[in-house]
């Protein structure tokens, strides 16, 4: 039996604002709803998680989810949290942005099944590049006005701002074309319902306004509330900015490790939002994880579910290696399995000292590895001290003073890794 979507969201505590009478609306058949993705770069980041993951328990839940890229509302700018206009850009840049996303949310939506439920991707460039400036204003302008649009807090808020430069008509509109998207699906699509952040609810309720006024219908509006980190710093961003869906961008070890160093009490929320896990198991989860926080049980099991979903079952096993390799037994042996983008991943920040081929093709002596070739240690003679310490490794692999580093040691044949005690990290590439 279908699950109840309302409150499917309710304890996942996805839900911020809803339209009276929605829940009930959604009870009487298969609707279809739709969520908005800015198509400004060729992938999403975990920003957007939270829309994506609406939509996938919305499909779960036996209704039709659809993914609205917005190719022309892309050319404007929406003003909602943001203090100025963003880059404009062209059909084409679009187009290829939208192909990418879409192999992005088929990781989470099922597109291509034969379910009356099944996904739609659509594009409003598609139905908005036909209309005229003049046929807008008269056909949809005039049923809304200006003290309605004032009225919205992305609007005041730009207004008011003492940093902001103000707002162009171009981002003024933004809301206009918005609800006119929504009376399209609904005239086109029987769509009846758009769910977005909660900064997005005065766009969306301009739509459901010109559904009532122009459409003779009802549309309904769902919001979640948006996802903040308990430190304060912001959701989604690291110290290299955006954590993206695409493994080029970010890589699945990167991605792997953004959710696994979240706090408890992020991790807890986290859970909720972003797996398909039910109410039974998070509960029991979260008490096993308390009972033991220093496993980090909720946040791994997290990582793994977040990961595989958005990569796949193999780059998520690769990124738990790497990550757990550091600490491995075998690490002389795991080190060598890893690609070299997730070696240099795991050793991101660790200073490298290059070698030439040639003076390592008759091996490499420690004194020369760790001083001489390499300044990782001040002088021969800290590095002669370090070995007779017995402090010094090679791959994880304690050496002394008469071991010759060779081509047997090299990890993906250019890289070695030296450790003068526990801390103290240092990479050799051979070029």
């Amino acid at each position: 039996m279908a699950k109840n979507f309302i409150e499917e969201l309710g304890w996942r505590g996805m839900i911020h604002d809803v339209t009276s009478g929605t829940k009930e609306h959604l009870m009487e058949n298969m609707r279809s709803a739709y969520v908005g993705f800015d198509p400004t770069a060729d992938s999403l980041h975990i920003g957007n998680l939270v829309p994506i993951m609406l939509l996938a328990h919305y499909q779960r839940c036996g209704h039709k989810p659809v993914a609205l890229v917005g190719g022309a509302t892309g050319m404007i700018g929406d003003p909602s949290g943001k203090s100025n206009e963003r880059n404009l850009l062209d059909e084409t840049t679009l187009r290829y942005n939208q192909k990418a996303i879409k192999n992005q949310l088929a990781h989470f939506l099922d597109f291509e099944s034969n379910a009356e439920n099944a996904a739609l991707l659509v594009n409003n460039y598609d139905w908005m590049k036909d209309i005229s400036f003049l046929d807008f204003i008269r056909d949809v302008g005039k049923h809304i006005t200006v003290n309605y649009m004032m009225s919205k807090d992305s609007v005041k808020n730009r207004i008011s701002s003492e940093s902001s430069e103000g707002m162009s008509f171009t981002e003024f509109t933004y809301q206009l074309v918005q609800g006119y998207d929504f009376l399209h699906l609904f005239r086109e699509n029987n769509c009846t319902i758009q769910m977005g952040g909660s900064d997005q609810w005065g766009n969306i309720t301009t739509g459901t306004e010109l559904i009532r006024r122009i459409g003779n219908g009802k549309g309904f509006a769902i919001t979640c509330p948006l996802i903040t980190k308990s430190d304060g710093s912001k959701f989604g961003k690291s110290e290299g900015g955006n954590v993206w869906l695409d493994a080029k961008r970010t890589s699945p070890y990167k991605f792997y490790q953004y959710w696994l160093n979240s706090s408890d009490e992020d991790a807890e929320k986290y859970i909720k939002i972003f797996t398909f896990l039910t109410q039974e198991d998070i509960v029991a989860l979260i008490k096993e994880h308390q009972k033991a926080p220093h496993l980090r049980l909720l946040q791994k099991r997290l990582a793994s579910e977040i990961t595989t979903m958005a990569h796949s079952k193999e780059h998520f096993e690769n990124a738990e290696k790497a990550s757990n390799i550091l600490f491995s037994k075998s690490f002389k042996t795991e080190i060598k399995t890893l690609d070299e983008a997730t070696f240099l991943d795991v050793f991101e920040g660790v200073p490298q000292a290059e070698i030439s081929k040639a003076d390592f093709d008759n091996g490499l002596d420690m004194i020369a590895a760790l001083a001489a070739k390499t300044n990782f240690l001040v002088s021969n003679g800290e590095a002669r001290r370090a070995l007779k310490e017995n402090s010094v490794s090679v791959n994880k692999e304690k050496v002394n003073e008469t071991y010759m580093i060779s081509t047997e040691d090299l990890i993906n044949d250019k890289y070695i890794i030296l450790n003068k005690g526990k801390r103290n990290t240092y990479i050799i590439k051979v070029v």
